[in-house]
């Protein structure tokens, strides 16, 4: 099957992905066209599921779903920064659109519309240097809890760095734009110091491992 409407760059007027000629029935959900184990890439390439442009694609979907759980208890304690977590979001849709137009096979058509600038990351790093000046040193290794948003936020952290690992051979390959991979590496600090950052404003304690005694 293409890749998933969420994951396919918009049209050029600002409108859904292209779909092809209108209807005026909604589509089917199934297309049946992925029931032999391919998939098919924006650049019209069958790959077979396993194939790592998928792997990647399929992390970077489960990351948006993990942080949009964390957006959830974030946004019942009253924390500002839900805002941001939809932007990146929608920012992990674009990091989709790069990863599934893979650059051996793209043309110039392709190119335009699922570039990925080093802007975001820029604007990650941003972020971090304002949370990070409002906490407390980190002096010890801290465990991923300190309330529902902070473990959902530490667990998003933790699909975000499985995601970077399944883009970063892509990138080597030359076949994603290395901002898609630097913008992974940023968010996943980001979504660190957001946790630590949630658990203070909640005022939740942060656990710090001890090792235990033999």
């Amino acid at each position: 099957a293409p890749p998933p409407p969420a994951l396919a760059p918009p049209s050029p007027d600002g409108g859904p992905p292209d779909r092809g000629p209108r209807s005026d029935r909604a589509p089917k959900i199934y297309t049946r066209t992925g029931d032999a184990g391919f998939s098919s890439t924006f650049t019209g390439e069958r790959r077979p599921k396993g194939d790592r442009i998928f792997e990647a694609l399929g992390a970077t979907d489960e990351l948006s779903s993990a942080i949009g759980l964390a957006g959830e208890f974030s946004s019942e304690k009253g924390h500002t920064f839900v805002e941001q977590l939809h932007k990146v979001q929608c920012m992990l849709q674009d990091v989709g659109s790069n990863i599934a137009t893979p650059l051996s096979s793209a043309r110039e058509a392709h190119l335009k519309r699922t570039s990925f600038s080093e802007k975001p990351v820029l604007e990650l790093e941003q972020w971090i240097d304002s949370y990070s000046e409002q906490l407390p040193p980190l002096r010890a290794f801290i465990l991923p809890v300190g309330g529902k948003s902070s473990a959902a936020l530490h667990f998003s952290r933790a699909v975000c760095r499985r995601a970077e690992r399944c883009v970063v051979p892509l990138v080597q390959a030359g076949e994603a734009d290395p901002n898609v991979a630097k913008y992974l590496n940023r968010l996943s600090d980001y979504l660190f110091v957001l946790a630590r950052y949630a658990a203070m404003k909640e005022g939740k304690e942060e656990k710090i491992y001890v090792k235990p005694e033999p």
